[in-house]
Formats: structure tokens, C-alpha cells, sequence
């Protein structure tokens, strides 16, 4: 593929829904957006107040906006090329200026590149966004390589505390998760030290991602959990099989990664698409639901996406979102993006609603829909919905 096209989207540009929505009225509207992401400079001269609204959704007590960013498919390689930074922070500035407020990294992005970016596309308006961040990858900080296991022992998490912030340039992380549950290391010792690190000012929320449900309620005990961030779209709904129901019942929100199925649920993807390009290994290369067996097949959802955002005069990925957006109050999705107007239709989403009637009739069709090849590879898959193990003087 064409490295200019390559980003959460997935696509070769727009496709043909999406040059459809350009031409329409609603693609009108948005352009008359435009020109201002277009315009943002490279640096900081493309930051400027929010100029536009956003509404607003609660991760517990933390305030974002309904649908954020996703920052690591900007220059982490797993998508598409790394982007140059003088590329990607006018896409953060435009986002910020859309009303977005909370951009999602990690150090494993890159690793620690990611963060870099966010810090400093940020900096001109850290007291005004959120930004969330996360340990739990071990790496060797020598040579920035991943080991291939986890570690939140309590002093690895003060080190990536301590490098994070730094990365960011701030004095605090709005949202720190654990990236994935250590299955070494005892709950109670990782949200120990988070509150450890939530009394000094360091951190101001935590968070978790992929956790099991028993962990999650263990880690909450001992320090508020505001947000659980687990996969979650239409072509990926894991969550609803309890994740939803304990979020509910603590107060906890749930952040959506991938709400557009790794592209997929764009519709710019084709059932002979294959992936991989000079100088990057795209992650859908080995993911199950892309592979050649798989991908025909999975293009029964890509169709049903097209025809209902046809109907409700759309485009599939507002189509995606604006499901998400309607399970519940608390959902936050955060696709992410390299592309200024990938990044206006996303956050179009807002604006599209279902009635009760069509929510009904959409999610009763949506169910008769298979979905073919797991949504993570062996070795990734087995990382989530992990229990801790307890601590020996714990009951």
C-alpha cells in the first residue's frame, strides 16, 4: 500500500464512501473546516483556544471529550510508516481546536517516541487536555527494545513514571493504566504504588487495560479505577461478556481502542487487501481477521456497515463510532489517525444518532453477522483478561 494512506483508517485514501461523503452535504460542511487543520503549521503555531464544541463524557470522575485520539499510530510503526512530528503535531493541534481533550500514549509506542510526540505537540496547552499514558511492557531502556514480557514490579513503575513525564514535559499523568496485567506481580502491589504515586502529584487517575474483571475489582479497592481500556467495535464486542456490566456497577468508563476494527469497519478495506510496506511491519499482517482465509469473509460486516450508513446518510466510520457513542454514556472511543480529514469524519460522529426503533433493528442484524478469525494473534490475545496473582498474606 501507498505509504501516505495507511493509518487506523486502513485505507488507500478515501474510498468510495468516503469520496460519496465528501460530495454531499454533510462532506461540505466539513470542509468548511478545514482549512484550518489544513492550515496548522508545522510546531506550535497551529494552537489556538478549542474553537469548536465537543461533547463531553465522564471515565469516572475525569471529564474527556466523547471521542479522543489515539496518538500511537502516528509514528510507532504498527500501522503504517513512522510519520514525521512536523506531519503529525498539526493533527493534534487540529483536534484540540475540534474540541478533542484527551490524547491516549504509551511508552511501548515506539517505544518511547510516541510519548515524545505527544509531549511536545502538547506543551503549549498542557493545564487545558488530558493525557493518558501507560506501564507495564518490560523494555530494556538501554536499547529501547521490547523483552516480550511484562513488568509492573512497583520500582519498574516509578521508573516509567518518572521517563514518561519527562517524554510529556509535565509535572503529572492525568490517566496512567496498567498496559497489561502482570501476572507475576500481586494487583494490590501495583495499585499500591499508584497511589503512592497519586499522593505525590505524580498521577492523577488510574486506569487499566485488558484487565480481568476480578483484578479490576481488586486494583478499584485499593485505588479508584476511572477507566478500563479494552478493545470494543462493532466487529469486536469481547466487552459486552461482563466488561461492561462491572464498569457500570464501580462507575468506572471504558476507553474503546480500535472502535473502527483496525480499519476495517471504514469500508476502504478489500477482501484481497494485504499489508506490510518498505521500512514498517503493519500489525494486521498477522492479525487473524486480516489474513487470507479470513478477510473474504469478514467483508459480510463491512457490507452491512455500508448499507445502514447509506441509510442514515453517513459514512461507515461515523457509522462504527456513533454505535459505540450509543451504548452506553460512559464509552469514549479514540481512533486514531494521521489524516486531517480522516480526523474531521471521526469526530462528525457525534452528530449521528439512532433512534431506539433503528438501534433495536441494527443490533438484532448486526448479531446474525459472523465474524471469522480471533481479534488478536496467539501470544497477544493471551496478555488480556489476565488475573493477578494475590499477594501471600492477602485472603
Amino acid at each position: 500500500m501507498d505509504e501516505k494512506v495507511i493509518d487506523e483508517k486502513g485505507s488507500e485514501g478515501f474510498g468510495l464512501n468516503r469520496r460519496a461523503f465528501m460530495a454531499s452535504g454533510l462532506g461540505m460542511a466539513a470542509m468548511t473546516l478545514m482549512p484550518k487543520v489544513l492550515a496548522a503549521g508545522a510546531g506550535n503555531a497551529g494552537v489556538s483556544a478549542n474553537s469548536q464544541s465537543m461533547p463531553m463524557r465522564k471515565l469516572g470522575t475525569l471529564e474527556v471529550s466523547a471521542i479522543s485520539l489515539g496518538c500511537m499510530s502516528m509514528n510507532s510503526g504498527n500501522y503504517n510508516p513512522p510519520r514525521d512530528k512536523r506531519e503529525m503535531i498539526p493533527v493534534i493541534h487540529a483536534a484540540f481546536d475540534r474540541g478533542v481533550n484527551y490524547f491516549d500514549t504509551a511508552e511501548a509506542y515506539g517505544p518511547f517516541i510516541n510519548e515524545e510526540l505527544v509531549g511536545e505537540a502538547l506543551a503549549p496547552i498542557r493545564n487545558r487536555v488530558v493525557i493518558g499514558t501507560k506501564f507495564g511492557f518490560d523494555i530494556d531502556y538501554a536499547t529501547g527494545r521490547r523483552t516480550g514480557g511484562l513488568n509492573s514490579r512497583p520500582d519498574h513503575i516509578r521508573r516509567v513514571v518518572e521517563a514518561s513525564l519527562k517524554r510529556l514535559r509535565t509535572d503529572r499523568i492525568d490517566l496512567l493504566y496498567q498496559h497489561r496485567v502482570d501476572p507475576k506481580v500481586p494487583i494490590e502491589d501495583v495499585a499500591g504504588t499508584v497511589s503512592d504515586l497519586v499522593r505525590e502529584g505524580k498521577v492523577l487517575n488510574f486506569g487499566m487495560s485488558e484487565p480481568g474483571m476480578q483484578t479490576l475489582r481488586r486494583a478499584h479497592a485499593i485505588q479508584p479505577v476511572v477507566a478500563v481500556q479494552n478493545e470494543y467495535s462493532l466487529i469486536t464486542r469481547d466487552p459486552e461478556d461482563g466488561v461492561l456490566a462491572t464498569c457500570e456497577e464501580l462507575g468506572i468508563g471504558l476507553v474503546a481502542w480500535s472502535p473502527l476494527g483496525i480499519g476495517l469497519l471504514t469500508g476502504t478495506i478489500g477482501p484481497d487487501a494485504r499489508f506490510d510496506g518498505p521500512g514498517y511491519t503493519d500489525y494486521r499482517r498477522t492479525n487473524p481477521r486480516f489474513l487470507p482465509e479470513n478477510l473474504p469473509a469478514n467483508m459480510a460486516m463491512v457490507a452491512f456497515v455500508r448499507d445502514w450508513a447509506r441509510r442514515k446518510n453517513t459514512t461507515s466510520a461515523q457509522l462504527s463510532l456513533a454505535w459505540l457513542l450509543a451504548q452506553k454514556p460512559w464509552i469514549v472511543p479514540i481512533p486514531g489517525t494521521t489524516n486531517p480529514r480522516h480526523l474531521e469524519e471521526n469526530l462528525g460522529a457525534t452528530t449521528v444518532s439512532f433512534s431506539s426503533a433503528e438501534l433495536t433493528q441494527f443490533n438484532a442484524e448486526l448479531a446474525r453477522i459472523k465474524v471469522h478469525g480471533r481479534r488478536l494473534r496467539d501470544g497477544l490475545m493471551e496478555l488480556s483478561a489476565v488475573e493477578a496473582p494475590r499477594k501471600a498474606n492477602s485472603l
